[in-house]
């Protein structure tokens, strides 16, 4: 197969991939009332292979929402629920002593954790201690899972889809910041608007919510994966989102402006920038388009770089977050310059 075939074949999967993104968000408002930004971005993650952590108060419909992507997208799915005495091998699974019934020769048998399956929700992953979390952590990373001298690879597709309370913060375990890197977006959920509201409080009563059924299926998200990934980035995004990412970072050339980088104790690495353009390609995919935009890249600053800078004490005394930094950072850096790439000194 010529490139020119491969790349009219790739643009009309594209196209066609527009098209099911409007039937998955259909098929999900069966259930989920409004939330449309954070179901994209929930998707976002999911196209760009990554993993998502998801913050909102509760009552605000997370588990709901991401067990019914799981059935819309008809893939395994387990809940493991983080408590306090919760174990390492509680997720991933430990050797347990088996007797063969005709042998009677006993052997250590892997059982699979739950951590076994394409959409694992990891619900209050701050209420766990860090040997847990770091545990959980691992396996996103390798997408496998190491026991007694031996690796079991996770399913594929494999996505982790961690929530945590902002609410009830004394007896919990917060990630550290270098967890958090790993989590590709940071997704966080607001309240519904007063008809949303409403629509809730009908249908949610009145049994008036529906069945998910699938519309997509495994194989369809691993080729939708590979497609984001062959999709070319000019060289305007790739040096917004570079620019972004560097304008961050408080001391160094071409870095924070003095305006900016007083409230800044450290910026986002190299990490941010991948996230933002892998991001900024798999929204395009699910919008029908064969490019990402400087657009794409403002749509998924906040949740992509929001846990990638963190304040300074003058900045959280002076009321100020990540996320008025990042709209600074915005505002300092020009989406319409003309960007190519930098020279080596």
């Amino acid at each position: 197969m010529t490139d020119s075939t491969e790349n009219s074949t790739d643009v009309a999967a594209v196209e066609a991939w527009g098209k099911t993104y409007q039937e998955l968000k259909t098929e999900l408002s069966k259930v989920i009332i409004g939330q449309d930004d954070v179901i994209e971005q929930v998707v976002i993650a999911m196209m760009a292979r990554g993993h998502g952590l998801i913050e909102g108060v509760p009552g605000l419909a997370k588990t709901l929402m991401v067990h019914s992507i799981s059935k819309a997208m008809d893939l395994s799915f387990h809940r493991i629920q983080f408590t306090p005495d919760l174990m390492p091998s509680d997720i991933t699974g430990t050797d347990v002593l088996q007797e063969d019934p005709i042998t009677h020769e006993r052997s250590y048998e892997f059982v699979k954790g739950p951590i076994f399956a394409n959409l694992v929700l990891a619900d209050e992953i701050n209420r766990t201690p860090p040997k847990t979390q770091a545990a959980m952590l691992e396996s996103m990373q390798e997408r496998m899972v190491s026991m007694g001298g031996r690796d079991f690879e996770l399913p594929d597709p494999f996505f982790v889809l961690a929530t945590q309370n902002p609410l009830e913060q004394e007896g919990t375990y917060p990630l550290p910041e270098a967890q958090l890197d790993r989590f590709l977006l940071y997704i966080k959920i607001g309240y519904p608007s007063g008809p949303e509201e409403w629509d809730i409080a009908r249908k949610v009563t009145s049994g008036g919510l529906g069945d998910i059924s699938p519309v997509l299926q495994a194989h369809q998200i691993r080729d939708a994966q590979a497609l984001v990934q062959r999709m070319p980035v000019c060289d305007q995004v790739v040096g917004y989102a570079t620019s972004l990412v560097r304008a961050s970072r408080p001391g160094e050339s071409g870095g924070a402006p003095d305006s900016i980088a007083k409230w800044i104790n450290w910026g986002s690495g190299p990490r941010g920038a991948l996230a933002l353009i892998s991001c900024a390609k798999a929204r395009a995919l699910l919008q029908g388009r064969f490019h990402a935009t400087v657009e794409d890249i403002n749509q998924v600053m906040l949740p992509a770089l929001r846990h990638r800078i963190a304040p300074n004490y003058a900045a959280v005394a002076s009321g100020i977050n990540s996320e008025q930094i990042i709209e600074m950072l915005k505002e300092h850096v020009p989406a319409d310059k003309e960007y190519a790439q930098p020279v080596a000194s």
